[in-house]
C-alpha cells in the first residue's frame, strides 16, 4: 500500500467532509434508538468564525460524534440569529455608503435590502464551520426569521399577553442612542469610568441662600423639577415649603421631602429629574413631580431642554458646564470614577429613558426555571455558575421586549382611532377583535395601525430548541416529541441570563419540561497576556488561516489543551502546532506498521505476547477514565487521556517492544492484533480528529463504500487487571534506569548486560526487558555484588555488573541524592498520617494508600543506607 510519507490535511478534509455529507451521516430522523440532541447557540447571521466559535462548537461537535458512535440517533441542529441590532446597523452602514438614509424608504423598501443582505452574506458562518468539521444536520438548518419560527414567535407574544404575562407601559427604560432602541437590563455592560463630579450651587428662591448638589451629568439639570432631602436633616428644617431655582434656566421646582435620600452624603441633597434617572423616576411618581424629557432619540438635547437645542448629550454637557461656571454657579469639579452602563451591541453610553415599551413579567416563569438548576435536574458545567444563576433569578425584573427597528418579528399589536389596542397573529384577525372589542362592526383595515416595533431578537431565539422542532406551532408533532428533552447544551457563561435562563423559562411554560439536561459552559478565550481576543486589540488569530495552516484536527486539539470548563482559555498558537505535530506522530506511527513485511510462518515472540497483553489491558483502563470524563464533561482531560495513550504508551512503549528488528518481518499474529489497537485508537480518538482517523481508518482494512468510522462502533470497556498494570510500570522504571545507566557510563547499546535482582521482582515482563535494555540474563540474588551499579524500583535493588568502570564516590553521590529525596518524601506522607483530620476524614482507601506509601519509603531508606555504607567500607 502506497501512504504518503507526509500527512497533508488540505488533501484529506475536504475529501471526508464531503463523502459524509454526501452520504447523509449527519442526518437524524426519529426512530427506536435513543436520541441525543444538542441545538447550536445560533451565530449571528451578520458573523464570521472567530476563535469563541472555534471552541464551542469543537466541543459540541465531539460530544455529537461521540453520541453517534455509541450507537445514539444524534441530532446537532444547526441555525442563525437575526441579530436585530446588528444586522440593522449593517444594513444602514450599507444604504449609506449607496447614499440612502433608511428613513427615505418606507418599512416594505427597507426589509427588502435587509433581506437581500442576509441571503448575500448571511451563512456563511455556516459554510465555515464545515471546514472545522461540524456534523451538524444541515438538512435541519434554521434561522430566527424563517415563516414557521416568525410565526412560532408571534404565537408565544399572543399567548403571553393573553395570560396577562406580556404587557404595555411607559417604563424607565435603557436607551441605546446610537441604535435607536430600547435594551434589557442584560444587555448593558457596566464598567468602571474615571470621569467627573460637578459640585452646583441652587439658589433657594427668595433668599440668599443656597443648596450645593453633586452630579456627573450636568446636562440632566435642564430636567430637573424639584431638589430632595431627607425630612429629618435638620440642615434643611428652615427652608421647607421653599421652592429652588435652577441654574441657568432659572425654572423654580419644590424642595420636597423623601426617605430615599441619604443625609450622610454629601450635602445630603438629591437634585430630582424624573425623565433620565431610575430612582429619581420613583421619587417623582411619589411626589407627582412634573417630568420634561430633554433628549431625542439620537441623545442630543430637544426643545424642552430650553438651551443648547439639538447639541449631542456630551456636547451639551460641556457647553452647559461652562455656562454654571460663567454664571457663577459651579462651585468646584473633582476627579470621580463610576460606573456607566454601555450597550451590549453598539458599546454607547445608555441613557435612562421614559418609554412606553413592551414587557413580559418574568417572576412566574422564573420559579420552575431556577428549581431545576438548583436542585439539579438542569446540571451546570462547573457548578459554581449556579450561585450566579441563583442570584439573577431571584432578583429577576420584567423584561423589556420591544425594540424601535424594523428588522425582527414585528408585534402583532394593532391600535385603533379611539387609542385601544387589539393583539392578533395578522390583520384580519385583528380587525374581528377591534369590532368585538369596541362593538364598532363599521371598522376596517384602514382603521388599524400595527406597532412599528419588532421584539427583542432574545425573544426568538429563547425558544430555539423547541422551534427548531415546530413545537409550538404543532406541540405533537413526532419530532419534538423525539428529540425534545435536548441533551447537552455548550454557551459561554456570558449568555447565562440573555439565553440560558430564558430558554430554561420557556421550556417549562410550553412543554412543562426542561430544554436541555446539562450546560456545558466554556471560558472565555484569551491570549497570553490574559486578553480577551477581540478585532479591537488585533489579538485574535484568523481561525480560517489556522484551519490551512495547522489543520482542523490540529486546530481542534489546541483549543482542547487550553479549555477547562468555564475557566478562561489562554489561548497560544503553539497549542495548535502542538495539535498538528500530534496528527504527524499519528500518521508516522501508522506508516511505520504497515511498512512492516509479514511473515504467517514465524512464531510470535514472548516480548510481543507479553506487551500486547500490556496494552490490551492499558487501552481498557484509559476507554474507563475515558467514559468518566465524558461523563464529567471533562474533555480536555479526555482528550490528554488519549494523547497519552497513544504517544507514550502505544507508540513510545508497545510499538518498540512489537517491531521487528531492522529489515526482518513481524509475525502476523501480532501484525493483526497491532492494527486491531491502531483500528480502536483511532475510533476512540475520531470525535476529537474526525478527519486524519478517518483517513488511517479507512487505509488500515479495506472498507466498504458505504462503511465510515463516523458511525462505527465506539470501543466499549473490557475488564482489565490494573496489577498487571503496575507491574508494567514497574517495568518501565527498570528499562529507562538501565537505559540511564548506559548513558551516565558510556556503554554502547549493542553490548548485551546482565541485569541481577535483590528483592521481589515479576518475572511476567522479563522477555520485553530482555529486548527493551538488551539484557541477557536476569538473575536473583541475595548479597549485593562487587563492581556493580545500582537502582531502585519501588523497594527492590537492581544491580549491573561493570567491571573496570565503577567509580565508587560518583555512586556514593548518586544514592545519598535518592537517600534524600526519599526522606522527604516521607516526611510529606507522614504530615498527612499524622493530621487527624485527614486520617478521621479521607476515605479509607486513600489512608492506607498513604501508609503504603509510608511503608515503601522506610524500606527504600533501610536499602539505601545499607548500600551507602557497604560502598563505605
Amino acid at each position: 500500500m502506497d501512504i504518503a510519507k507526509k500527512y497533508d490535511p488540505s488533501k484529506v478534509e475536504q475529501k471526508w467532509y464531503q463523502y459524509w455529507m454526501e452520504k447523509g451521516f449527519f442526518h437524524s430522523e426519529p426512530d427506536e434508538r435513543e436520541p441525543y440532541t444538542i441545538v447550536i447557540p445560533p451565530p449571528n447571521v451578520t458573523g464570521v468564525l472567530h476563535m469563541g466559535h472555534i471552541l464551542n462548537n469543537t466541543i459540541q461537535d465531539i460530544l455529537i460524534r461521540r453520541a453517534r458512535m455509541l450507537g445514539k440517533n444524534a441530532c446537532w441542529v444547526p441555525g442563525t440569529d437575526h441579530a436585530s441590532i446588528a444586522t440593522e446597523a449593517k444594513v444602514v452602514e450599507k444604504l449609506r455608503e449607496e447614499g440612502i438614509d433608511k428613513y427615505s424608504l418606507d418599512r416594505e423598501e427597507f426589509l427588502k435590502h435587509a433581506w437581500e443582505w442576509k441571503e448575500k452574506h448571511g451563512g456563511i458562518i455556516l459554510e465555515q464551520l464545515k471546514k472545522l468539521g461540524a456534523s451538524c444536520d444541515w438538512n435541519r438548518t434554521k434561522f430566527t426569521m424563517d415563516d414557521d419560527m416568525y410565526e412560532s414567535v408571534i404565537k408565544v407574544f399572543i399567548d403571553l399577553y393573553e395570560k396577562g404575562y406580556v404587557y404595555r407601559g411607559v417604563r424607565m427604560v435603557n436607551w441605546d442612542p446610537q441604535a435607536k432602541t430600547a435594551i434589557s437590563d442584560e444587555e448593558v455592560n457596566y464598567k468602571e469610568v474615571r470621569s467627573k463630579l460637578y459640585y452646583i450651587k441652587y439658589p433657594v428662591d427668595e433668599t440668599d441662600q443656597y443648596i450645593e448638589i453633586a452630579t456627573t451629568r450636568p446636562e440632566t439639570i435642564l430636567g430637573d423639577t424639584a431638589v430632595c432631602v431627607h425630612p429629618e436633616d435638620t440642615r434643611y428644617t428652615h427652608l421647607y415649603g421653599k421652592e429652588v431655582i435652577v441654574p441657568v434656566i432659572n425654572r423654580k421646582v419644590p424642595l420636597i421631602l423623601d426617605e430615599y435620600v441619604d443625609k450622610e452624603f454629601g450635602s445630603g441633597a438629591l437634585k430630582i429629574t424624573p425623565a433620565h434617572d431610575e430612582n429619581d423616576h420613583e421619587i417623582g411618581l411619589r411626589h407627582k413631580l412634573k417630568i420634561i424629557d430633554i433628549f431625542n432619540d439620537d441623545g442630543s438635547l430637544n426643545e424642552n431642554a430650553e438651551i443648547h437645542i439639538g447639541e449631542d448629550r456630551f456636547e451639551a454637557r460641556e457647553n452647559f458646564v461652562k455656562d454654571l461656571e460663567k454664571e457663577g454657579y459651579l462651585v468646584k469639579v473633582e476627579d470621580y470614577t463610576n460606573s456607566i452602563g454601555f450597550s451590549e451591541r453598539t458599546d454607547a453610553v445608555i441613557e435612562p429613558k421614559l418609554s412606553t415599551q413592551w414587557f413580559c413579567r418574568m417572576n412566574e416563569m422564573a420559579r420552575p426555571a431556577l428549581e431545576n438548576v438548583m436542585n439539579n435536574n438542569i446540571r451546570f458545567h462547573p457548578p459554581k455558575f449556579k450561585n450566579t444563576y441563583k442570584h439573577w433569578m431571584e432578583n429577576i425584573k420584567d423584561w423589556c421586549i420591544s425594540r424601535q427597528l424594523w428588522w425582527g418579528q414585528r408585534i402583532p399589536a394593532y391600535y385603533l382611532p379611539d387609542g385601544n389596542y387589539v393583539v392578533a397573529e395578522n390583520e384580519t384577525e385583528a380587525l374581528k377583535k377591534a369590532k368585538r372589542k369596541t362593538g364598532n362592526y363599521e371598522l376596517t383595515f384602514n382603521d388599524l395601525k400595527q406597532d412599528p416595533d419588532v421584539l427583542d431578537t432574545w425573544f426568538s431565539s429563547w425558544l430555539w430548541p423547541i422551534s427548531v422542532f415546530d413545537g409550538i406551532r404543532n406541540p405533537d408533532n413526532k419530532d419534538i416529541n423525539y428529540y425534545y428533552p435536548t441533551d447537552d447544551l455548550v454557551t459561554a457563561p456570558e449568555i447565562l441570563f440573555f439565553w440560558v435562563a430564558r430558554m430554561i423559562m420557556a421550556g417549562y411554560e410550553y412543554r412543562d419540561e426542561k430544554p436541555f439536561g446539562n450546560v456545558y459552559l466554556t471560558g472565555v478565550v484569551r491570549d497570553n497576556q490574559r486578553r480577551k481576543m477581540s478585532k479591537s486589540l488585533g489579538n485574535s488569530p484568523d481561525p480560517l488561516r489556522l484551519i490551512n495552516q495547522y489543520g482542523a484536527d490540529g486546530v481542534r486539539v489546541g483549543m482542547l489543551l487550553c479549555s477547562p470548563a468555564g475557566n478562561d482559555l489562554l489561548f497560544d498558537e503553539s497549542l495548535t502546532e502542538q495539535g498538528r505535530n500530534f496528527g504527524n506522530k499519528i500518521w508516522n506511527a501508522f506508516r511505520l506498521v504497515k511498512n512492516w513485511e509479514v511473515d504467517g510462518n514465524i512464531r510470535q515472540p514472548e516480548h510481543s505476547k507479553e506487551a500486547i497483553e500490556w496494552f490490551r489491558n492499558r487501552l481498557n483502563k484509559a476507554i474507563e477514565e475515558l467514559d468518566k470524563q465524558f461523563e464529567k464533561f471533562r474533555l480536555s482531560d479526555a482528550l490528554m487521556n488519549l494523547y497519552r495513550l497513544f504517544w507514550d504508551e502505544f507508540s513510545s512503549w508497545y510499538l518498540e517492544i512489537v517491531k521487528p528488528a531492522y529489515k526482518q518481518p513481524v509475525d502476523r499474529k501480532t501484525y493483526e492484533l497491532t492494527l486491531s489497537f491502531f483500528e480502536q485508537l483511532m475510533e476512540l480518538l475520531h470525535p476529537i480528529m474526525p478527519f486524519i482517523t478517518e483517513e488511517i481508518w479507512q487505509l488500515i482494512y479495506d472498507r466498504g463504500e458505504d462503511e465510515s468510522i463516523t458511525i462505527t462502533e465506539m470501543p466499549g470497556k473490557e475488564s482489565y487487571e490494573t496489577s498487571l498494570i503496575d507491574s508494567f510500570e514497574k517495568v518501565k522504571e527498570i528499562i529507562t534506569s538501565v537505559r540511564n545507566i548506559r548513558k551516565d557510563k558510556d556503554i554502547p547499546y549493542n553490548e548485551a548486560l546482565s541485569l541481577q535482582v535483590n528483592g521481589e521482582h515479576m518475572v511476567q515482563f522479563d522477555s520485553v526487558i530482555r529486548k527493551l535494555a538488551n539484557i541477557d540474563t536476569i538473575e536473583e540474588i541475595r548479597e549485593k555484588p562487587e563492581n556493580a551499579v545500582s537502582f531502585m524500583v519501588r523497594t527492590t535493588e537492581y544491580y549491573i555488573p561493570v567491571e573496570n568502570v565503577l567509580d565508587t564516590d560518583e555512586e556514593i553521590n548518586k544514592l545519598e541524592e535518592e537517600l534524600e529525596y526519599t526522606r522527604g518524601f516521607l516526611q510529606s506522607v507522614m504530615k498527612k498520617l499524622n493530621n487527624e483530620k485527614f486520617v478521621g476524614n479521607a476515605p479509607k482507601k486513600v489512608v492506607d494508600r498513604e501508609k503504603k506509601k509510608k511503608e515503601d519509603a522506610e524500606q527504600k531508606i533501610k536499602t539505601l543506607e545499607e548500600r551507602i555504607n557497604s560502598l563505605k567500607k
